[in-house]
Protein backbone atom coordinates (compact mmCIF):
# COMPACT_ATOMS: atom_id res chain seq x y z
CA UNK A 1 0.00 0.00 0.00
CA UNK A 2 1.41 3.47 -1.17
CA UNK A 3 2.55 5.64 1.29
CA UNK A 4 0.03 8.45 1.81
CA UNK A 5 1.83 10.99 4.59
CA UNK A 6 3.15 14.24 3.78
CA UNK A 7 7.17 14.53 3.17
CA UNK A 8 8.17 17.00 5.68
CA UNK A 9 11.14 17.92 3.69
CA UNK A 10 8.52 19.40 1.01
CA UNK A 11 7.43 21.91 3.04
CA UNK A 12 8.60 25.70 3.51
CA UNK A 13 8.32 27.24 6.98
CA UNK A 14 4.61 28.54 6.22
CA UNK A 15 3.99 25.15 5.80
CA UNK A 16 5.70 23.73 8.97
CA UNK A 17 3.77 26.60 10.57
CA UNK A 18 0.24 25.25 9.58
CA UNK A 19 1.60 21.91 10.04
CA UNK A 20 1.86 22.42 14.04
CA UNK A 21 -0.44 24.90 14.20
CA UNK A 22 -3.00 21.67 13.18
CA UNK A 23 -1.42 20.00 16.23
CA UNK A 24 -2.13 22.54 18.30
CA UNK A 25 1.28 23.30 18.97
CA UNK A 26 2.95 26.66 20.04
CA UNK A 27 4.72 28.59 17.87
CA UNK A 28 8.35 27.90 19.02
CA UNK A 29 7.61 24.47 17.59
CA UNK A 30 8.51 25.64 14.13
CA UNK A 31 11.78 27.03 15.10
CA UNK A 32 12.70 23.57 16.54
CA UNK A 33 11.60 21.74 14.10
CA UNK A 34 13.31 23.53 11.28
CA UNK A 35 16.91 23.72 12.61
CA UNK A 36 16.63 19.83 13.82
CA UNK A 37 16.08 19.86 9.69
CA UNK A 38 18.03 22.20 8.45
CA UNK A 39 20.99 22.89 10.86
CA UNK A 40 21.62 19.81 12.68
CA UNK A 41 20.68 17.15 10.40
CA UNK A 42 18.28 14.97 12.15
CA UNK A 43 17.21 12.17 9.70
CA UNK A 44 14.53 10.82 11.19
CA UNK A 45 11.51 12.29 14.06
CA UNK A 46 12.92 10.65 16.95
CA UNK A 47 16.54 12.18 16.20
CA UNK A 48 14.45 15.59 17.43
CA UNK A 49 14.35 14.89 21.02
CA UNK A 50 13.78 18.46 22.12
CA UNK A 51 10.33 17.68 21.02
CA UNK A 52 7.95 15.91 23.35
CA UNK A 53 7.63 12.09 22.45
CA UNK A 54 4.39 12.02 21.51
CA UNK A 55 4.59 15.03 19.24
CA UNK A 56 7.24 13.07 17.50
CA UNK A 57 4.96 10.24 17.38
CA UNK A 58 2.56 12.20 15.77
CA UNK A 59 4.31 13.73 13.45
CA UNK A 60 5.87 9.99 12.53
CA UNK A 61 2.14 9.21 11.84
CA UNK A 62 0.88 12.06 9.72
CA UNK A 63 4.47 12.75 8.04
CA UNK A 64 7.01 11.20 6.05
CA UNK A 65 11.00 11.77 6.61
CA UNK A 66 12.84 10.76 3.78
CA UNK A 67 16.67 12.77 2.86
CA UNK A 68 17.31 12.11 -0.47
CA UNK A 69 19.80 9.74 -1.53
CA UNK A 70 23.32 10.60 -3.33
CA UNK A 71 23.58 8.41 -6.00
CA UNK A 72 27.06 9.85 -7.39
CA UNK A 73 29.51 12.20 -6.58
CA UNK A 74 32.06 13.32 -8.60
CA UNK A 75 35.06 16.15 -7.68
CA UNK A 76 36.83 18.45 -10.30
CA UNK A 77 40.31 19.12 -10.28
CA UNK A 78 39.51 22.59 -8.92
CA UNK A 79 37.57 21.12 -6.19
CA UNK A 80 34.21 21.54 -7.50
CA UNK A 81 32.05 18.91 -6.05
CA UNK A 82 28.72 17.41 -9.05
CA UNK A 83 26.34 15.51 -6.81
CA UNK A 84 23.44 13.55 -8.34
CA UNK A 85 20.55 13.07 -5.72
CA UNK A 86 17.61 10.48 -6.00
CA UNK A 87 14.28 11.83 -4.01
CA UNK A 88 11.94 9.83 -2.08
CA UNK A 89 9.91 8.72 -5.46
CA UNK A 90 13.17 8.11 -7.43
CA UNK A 91 13.40 11.39 -9.30
CA UNK A 92 17.11 12.63 -9.60
CA UNK A 93 18.62 15.79 -9.65
CA UNK A 94 22.10 17.04 -9.76
CA UNK A 95 23.81 20.49 -7.66
CA UNK A 96 26.92 21.46 -7.16
CA UNK A 97 29.28 22.82 -4.90
CA UNK A 98 32.00 25.55 -5.73
CA UNK A 99 34.23 26.47 -2.87
CA UNK A 100 36.74 29.44 -2.95
CA UNK A 101 38.86 30.64 -0.36
CA UNK A 102 36.31 31.30 2.56
CA UNK A 103 33.48 31.15 0.54
CA UNK A 104 31.15 27.96 -0.40
CA UNK A 105 28.27 28.59 -3.26
CA UNK A 106 25.83 25.69 -3.59
CA UNK A 107 24.57 25.85 -7.57
CA UNK A 108 20.86 23.85 -6.45
CA UNK A 109 17.96 22.72 -9.37
CA UNK A 110 14.19 24.07 -8.74
CA UNK A 111 13.24 21.37 -10.92
CA UNK A 112 13.92 18.05 -12.25
CA UNK A 113 14.62 18.44 -15.79
CA UNK A 114 13.45 22.04 -17.56
CA UNK A 115 10.68 22.46 -20.30
CA UNK A 116 12.33 25.75 -21.38
CA UNK A 117 14.47 24.26 -24.13
CA UNK A 118 17.39 26.42 -24.23
CA UNK A 119 19.87 25.17 -27.53
CA UNK A 120 22.63 24.73 -25.50
CA UNK A 121 21.69 23.65 -22.11
CA UNK A 122 21.61 19.93 -20.95
CA UNK A 123 19.44 20.00 -18.77
CA UNK A 124 16.07 20.83 -21.50
CA UNK A 125 16.91 17.97 -23.69
CA UNK A 126 15.04 15.21 -21.47
CA UNK A 127 12.13 17.50 -20.56
CA UNK A 128 10.66 18.34 -17.44
CA UNK A 129 10.00 15.35 -15.23
CA UNK A 130 8.64 17.78 -12.11
CA UNK A 131 8.89 20.59 -10.07
CA UNK A 132 10.68 20.52 -6.86
CA UNK A 133 9.00 21.44 -3.48
CA UNK A 134 10.52 24.09 -1.58
CA UNK A 135 12.31 21.88 1.06
CA UNK A 136 13.86 20.02 -1.58
CA UNK A 137 15.43 22.81 -2.92
CA UNK A 138 16.91 23.87 0.62
CA UNK A 139 18.04 20.43 1.40
CA UNK A 140 20.45 20.14 -1.59
CA UNK A 141 22.35 23.05 -0.01
CA UNK A 142 21.90 21.17 3.48
CA UNK A 143 23.81 17.90 1.87
CA UNK A 144 26.48 19.55 0.38
CA UNK A 145 27.02 21.47 3.08
CA UNK A 146 27.60 18.24 5.07
CA UNK A 147 29.91 16.79 2.51
CA UNK A 148 32.30 19.68 2.68
CA UNK A 149 31.74 20.45 6.57
CA UNK A 150 31.49 24.14 6.07
CA UNK A 151 29.05 26.35 5.89
CA UNK A 152 27.07 27.20 2.59
CA UNK A 153 27.93 31.25 1.85
CA UNK A 154 25.87 31.58 -1.29
CA UNK A 155 23.08 29.62 -3.15
CA UNK A 156 22.57 29.90 -6.44
CA UNK A 157 19.13 28.99 -8.21
CA UNK A 158 20.81 28.11 -11.57
CA UNK A 159 20.98 24.70 -11.50
CA UNK A 160 18.01 22.49 -13.29
CA UNK A 161 14.94 24.04 -14.26
CA UNK A 162 13.04 27.20 -14.23
CA UNK A 163 12.51 28.67 -10.62
CA UNK A 164 9.76 31.22 -11.70
CA UNK A 165 7.78 28.40 -13.63
CA UNK A 166 6.74 27.51 -9.93
CA UNK A 167 6.99 30.84 -7.83
CA UNK A 168 5.45 29.95 -4.72
CA UNK A 169 7.88 26.59 -4.27
CA UNK A 170 10.79 28.58 -5.13
CA UNK A 171 10.34 31.74 -3.00
CA UNK A 172 9.39 29.15 -0.39
CA UNK A 173 13.22 27.53 -1.20
CA UNK A 174 14.79 30.71 -0.78
CA UNK A 175 13.08 31.58 2.31
CA UNK A 176 14.67 28.32 3.63
CA UNK A 177 17.89 29.51 2.69
CA UNK A 178 17.68 32.69 4.39
CA UNK A 179 16.10 31.79 7.44
CA UNK A 180 18.27 31.92 10.57
CA UNK A 181 16.89 28.66 12.27
CA UNK A 182 17.69 27.07 8.73
CA UNK A 183 20.56 27.60 6.64
CA UNK A 184 21.12 31.37 7.42
CA UNK A 185 22.65 32.62 4.20
CA UNK A 186 22.01 36.23 3.65
CA UNK A 187 19.58 37.48 1.65
CA UNK A 188 21.83 39.06 -1.22
CA UNK A 189 24.05 35.97 -1.37
CA UNK A 190 21.24 33.98 -2.73
CA UNK A 191 20.59 34.48 -6.24
CA UNK A 192 17.72 33.22 -8.78
CA UNK A 193 17.92 32.65 -12.24
CA UNK A 194 15.17 32.84 -14.81
CA UNK A 195 15.25 32.73 -18.87
CA UNK A 196 12.64 35.77 -18.09
CA UNK A 197 9.48 34.91 -16.98
CA UNK A 198 7.96 38.29 -16.57
CA UNK A 199 5.77 37.34 -14.02
CA UNK A 200 7.60 35.87 -11.76
CA UNK A 201 10.00 38.84 -12.05
CA UNK A 202 7.58 41.33 -11.39
CA UNK A 203 6.69 39.48 -8.20
CA UNK A 204 9.95 39.11 -7.25
CA UNK A 205 10.03 43.16 -7.31
CA UNK A 206 7.67 43.20 -4.40
CA UNK A 207 9.12 40.37 -1.74
CA UNK A 208 10.41 42.18 0.88
CA UNK A 209 13.89 39.98 0.89
CA UNK A 210 16.66 41.55 -1.03
CA UNK A 211 17.22 37.90 -3.04
CA UNK A 212 19.36 39.05 -6.09
CA UNK A 213 18.24 38.36 -9.68
CA UNK A 214 19.60 36.83 -12.62
CA UNK A 215 18.29 37.00 -15.78
CA UNK A 216 19.09 34.65 -18.97
CA UNK A 217 19.85 36.63 -21.85
CA UNK A 218 21.85 34.95 -24.34
CA UNK A 219 20.87 37.63 -27.15
CA UNK A 220 19.76 41.11 -27.46
CA UNK A 221 18.55 40.51 -31.08
CA UNK A 222 15.04 38.93 -30.66
CA UNK A 223 15.55 36.54 -34.03
CA UNK A 224 18.87 34.70 -31.97
CA UNK A 225 16.99 34.41 -28.65
CA UNK A 226 13.78 32.92 -29.99
CA UNK A 227 16.00 30.54 -31.69
CA UNK A 228 18.48 29.78 -28.38
CA UNK A 229 15.58 30.04 -26.16
CA UNK A 230 12.70 29.07 -27.36
CA UNK A 231 10.35 28.78 -24.05
CA UNK A 232 10.39 32.56 -23.55
CA UNK A 233 9.34 33.21 -27.04
CA UNK A 234 6.41 34.93 -25.56
CA UNK A 235 8.01 37.45 -23.53
CA UNK A 236 9.95 40.13 -26.45
CA UNK A 237 13.20 41.50 -25.32
CA UNK A 238 11.47 45.08 -25.30
CA UNK A 239 8.83 43.69 -22.45
CA UNK A 240 12.05 42.12 -20.88
CA UNK A 241 13.43 45.56 -20.85
CA UNK A 242 10.88 47.21 -19.64
CA UNK A 243 10.57 45.03 -16.46
CA UNK A 244 13.75 44.96 -15.59
CA UNK A 245 13.26 48.24 -15.53
CA UNK A 246 10.43 48.58 -13.29
CA UNK A 247 12.31 45.93 -10.97
CA UNK A 248 14.54 47.88 -10.48
CA UNK A 249 12.40 50.92 -9.84
CA UNK A 250 9.98 48.90 -7.15
CA UNK A 251 12.91 46.95 -5.75
CA UNK A 252 16.37 49.06 -6.00
CA UNK A 253 18.44 46.28 -6.74
CA UNK A 254 20.06 45.50 -9.81
CA UNK A 255 19.84 42.46 -12.31
CA UNK A 256 22.62 40.66 -13.31
CA UNK A 257 22.39 39.68 -17.23
CA UNK A 258 23.39 35.96 -18.26
CA UNK A 259 25.07 36.19 -21.57
CA UNK A 260 26.55 32.89 -22.75
CA UNK A 261 28.90 33.50 -25.46
CA UNK A 262 28.61 30.82 -28.22
CA UNK A 263 30.64 31.05 -30.88
CA UNK A 264 29.64 32.02 -34.82
CA UNK A 265 26.23 32.79 -33.13
CA UNK A 266 25.60 35.01 -30.37
CA UNK A 267 29.63 36.38 -30.28
CA UNK A 268 29.18 38.78 -33.94
CA UNK A 269 29.26 42.37 -33.91
CA UNK A 270 26.00 42.44 -34.65
CA UNK A 271 24.74 40.60 -31.47
CA UNK A 272 27.65 42.95 -29.47
CA UNK A 273 25.76 46.15 -30.87
CA UNK A 274 22.44 44.99 -29.54
CA UNK A 275 23.43 43.78 -26.55
CA UNK A 276 25.51 46.92 -25.71
CA UNK A 277 21.99 49.07 -26.92
CA UNK A 278 19.82 46.76 -24.95
CA UNK A 279 22.16 47.08 -21.82
CA UNK A 280 22.86 51.40 -22.17
CA UNK A 281 21.19 53.76 -19.61
CA UNK A 282 20.34 50.70 -17.78
CA UNK A 283 21.71 49.39 -14.23
CA UNK A 284 23.00 45.80 -15.49
CA UNK A 285 25.72 43.81 -14.56
CA UNK A 286 26.70 41.78 -17.41
CA UNK A 287 27.86 38.36 -16.64
CA UNK A 288 29.46 36.50 -19.84
CA UNK A 289 30.12 33.23 -19.81
CA UNK A 290 32.03 31.36 -22.20
CA UNK A 291 29.24 28.42 -23.20
CA UNK A 292 30.49 24.99 -22.07
CA UNK A 293 30.14 21.59 -23.85
CA UNK A 294 27.29 20.13 -24.16
CA UNK A 295 26.57 16.73 -26.38
CA UNK A 296 24.24 16.57 -28.80
CA UNK A 297 24.44 20.74 -29.37
CA UNK A 298 26.69 22.50 -32.33
CA UNK A 299 27.54 24.92 -29.00
CA UNK A 300 31.22 26.01 -29.87
CA UNK A 301 33.20 28.32 -27.31
CA UNK A 302 34.59 31.62 -28.45
CA UNK A 303 38.22 32.14 -28.29
CA UNK A 304 39.71 34.17 -25.62
CA UNK A 305 40.11 37.58 -27.39
CA UNK A 306 36.70 37.64 -28.74
CA UNK A 307 35.31 37.15 -25.33
CA UNK A 308 37.81 39.81 -24.19
CA UNK A 309 36.17 42.18 -26.75
CA UNK A 310 32.56 42.05 -25.63
CA UNK A 311 33.48 42.49 -22.01
CA UNK A 312 35.39 46.09 -22.91
CA UNK A 313 33.13 47.01 -24.87
CA UNK A 314 30.56 46.61 -22.79
CA UNK A 315 33.13 48.32 -20.29
CA UNK A 316 33.62 51.41 -22.84
CA UNK A 317 29.77 51.64 -23.19
CA UNK A 318 29.85 52.62 -19.34
CA UNK A 319 28.24 48.81 -18.44
CA UNK A 320 29.60 46.72 -15.92
CA UNK A 321 30.88 43.48 -17.13
CA UNK A 322 32.63 40.30 -15.95
CA UNK A 323 33.24 37.06 -17.54
CA UNK A 324 32.56 34.09 -15.62
CA UNK A 325 35.78 31.80 -14.48
CA UNK A 326 34.87 28.44 -15.49
CA UNK A 327 35.00 25.55 -12.43
CA UNK A 328 33.91 21.75 -12.43
CA UNK A 329 33.75 21.73 -16.60
CA UNK A 330 35.83 18.56 -16.47
CA UNK A 331 33.12 16.54 -14.32
CA UNK A 332 30.41 18.42 -16.55
CA UNK A 333 29.25 20.59 -13.32
CA UNK A 334 29.53 23.69 -15.26
CA UNK A 335 27.08 26.19 -16.57
CA UNK A 336 24.55 24.11 -18.86
CA UNK A 337 26.27 21.12 -18.24
CA UNK A 338 23.52 19.87 -15.76
CA UNK A 339 21.17 16.88 -16.75
CA UNK A 340 19.59 13.51 -14.71
CA UNK A 341 22.08 10.82 -14.95
CA UNK A 342 19.72 8.11 -15.35
CA UNK A 343 22.18 5.66 -16.26
CA UNK A 344 24.15 6.11 -12.95
CA UNK A 345 22.82 3.64 -10.31
CA UNK A 346 23.63 3.72 -6.30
Amino acid sequence: MPDERIDILTLDRAGLEGAMGALGQPAFRVSQVVRRLYQRGASSFEEMTDLPKGLREELGRRYSFALPVVVARQESSDGTRKYLVRFADGVPVEMVGLPAGDRLTVCFSTQAGCAMGCAFCATGQGGLVRGLRSGEMAVQVLLVASDYDRRVTNAVAMGQGEPFADYDATIGGLRLLNDPDALGIGARHITVSTCGLLPGIRRLAREPEQFTLAVSLHSALQVTRDRLMPGVRTYPLASLRSALSDYFATSGRRPTLEYALIGGINDTDDELSALVGFCRGMPFHVNLIPVNPVAGTDSAKPGARRIEEFRRALADAGIEASVRVERGADIDAACGQLKQRHDVEA
